[in-house]
């Protein structure tokens, strides 16, 4: 049985598990397309070499309908939840956001945003815009990794929804310009029209709702539908109820159906929290868990050292440590990365103060930290880094 319609039955019946439940499924197959490795000239030689694209028809699991996970559309945002009230159920009742709920944060162009992950884990997708910048933000539940991208497809700008599609338990997304199918860990076109295109990345960072602000006052937040509109229009659910608590719930009754659970490999558990790095052939997984008892690690991967750390909110950062050309090491000293003379804040990258003040350090990683299966799934030839 499919994991997300399996969750659905497993949880409370009376709360509504939006796209998670058991749907009609599209009469429509995936786009057609003729697998070959990437080359080295190819916008794709990023992705390891072992996957092919376009990917199988028969590798794709369609899990609920197209558009059963309503991707968020129109966006609205404040500078909190607190006049937030929401009809559900012939009641009313107000959202919380608490200072230890994560977000998807991101700050482009002098203008900072929070994606709550209690909106994110419903919705998957947000497209969104900042000044004449569309882009799309995006988190997969499953694997809880986040990824932020212009979306804008072959130069034309592209409003982005849910699939139905599960690929290596990773979300599938469509776009409205070419009808390809992406893939949401790697932002790239895996079927149709579009093969092998990928999304420009922009940074971002997961962290919680109270360091976020912290970190940027003037941020606004994302406010929950129906303030925010959907694809399929208003829609209503209780933003207080931790889904995917429910389906961890189920995945330690019943292991085998947790995502991963097939891949045979046990140097880490599926579900450890790992942030990956990767430069050409080699790729690296960095465990929470070992991370957080070396309090920082100095590392290099390829040819690119990296520092490595825990942030706030039960999550990792990997940094280049290379400065205007010259590699420096890190130490811990308490919530700040001290190098290079400088003290830098350790979520956001940026020097505090000293001779590189202002100053940010380079994402040694594209992508922000997930579950080991995830990193497994997509860079088969991992190593894991140990202290």
């Amino acid at each position: 049985m499919d994991r997300r319609a399996f969750l659905a039955l497993a949880v409370t019946a009376g709360v509504s598990l939006a796209g998670c439940g058991i749907s009609a499924v599209r009469d429509s197959r995936p786009p057609q397309g003729d697998s070959r490795p990437p080359q080295d000239d190819d916008p794709v030689r990023h992705i390891s070499r072992s996957i092919l694209l376009p990917v199988s028809e028969s590798d794709l699991r369609q899990s609920v309908a197209r558009d059963a996970i309503p991707a968020i559309t129109s966006p609205a945002f404040a500078p909190n939840w607190d006049d937030v009230e929401i009809e559900l159920d012939g009641g009313t009742y107000r959202p919380q956001l608490g200072h230890d709920d994560l977000v998807v944060g991101v700050e482009l162009d002098g203008d900072a945003r929070a994606y709550p992950l209690r909106i994110l884990s419903w919705h998957e997708v947000v497209n969104d815009r900042f000044g004449d910048r569309p882009v799309l933000v995006t988190y997969c539940p499953l694997c809880q990794s986040g990824m932020v991208a212009t979306r804008r497809v072959d130069g034309r700008e592209a409003n982005f929804g849910v699939s139905g599609y599960l690929w290596n338990d990773n979300l599938v997304m469509y776009d409205t310009a070419t009808e390809s199918l992406w893939s949401q860990l790697l932002a790239t076109a895996i079927r149709g029209p579009a093969t092998e295109t990928r999304l420009e990345l922009l940074p971002a960072t997961v962290t919680t709702w109270g360091e976020w602000r912290d970190a940027v006052p003037e941020t606004t937040v994302l406010l929950p539908p129906p303030v925010s509109d959907t694809v399929v229009g208003e829609v209503r659910f209780n933003y207080g109820f931790d889904l995917y608590d429910q389906w961890a719930r189920v995945w330690d009754a019943y292991p085998d159906m947790a995502p991963g659970s097939a891949d045979g490999d046990t140097r880490l558990s599926n579900r450890e929290l790992v942030v990956g790095v990767r430069d050409g052939n080699t790729a690296r997984a960095y465990a929470e868990t070992r991370v957080r008892w070396a309090g920082v690690v100095i590392d290099t991967v390829g040819s690119v050292p990296v520092v490595v750390t825990t942030a706030p909110g039960y999550s990792l950062v990997a940094y280049d440590r290379r400065i205007d050309g010259t590699t420096y090491r890190f130490a811990r000293d308490g919530d700040e990365l001290v190098g290079g003379g400088s003290r830098w804040n350790v979520q956001t990258g940026v020097a505090l103060d000293g001779p590189h003040e202002d100053a940010r350090l380079s994402r040694a990683n594209e992508y922000s930290p997930m579950l080991w299966f995830a990193w497994l799934a997509f860079n088969p030839e991992t190593d894991v880094w140990n202290a």
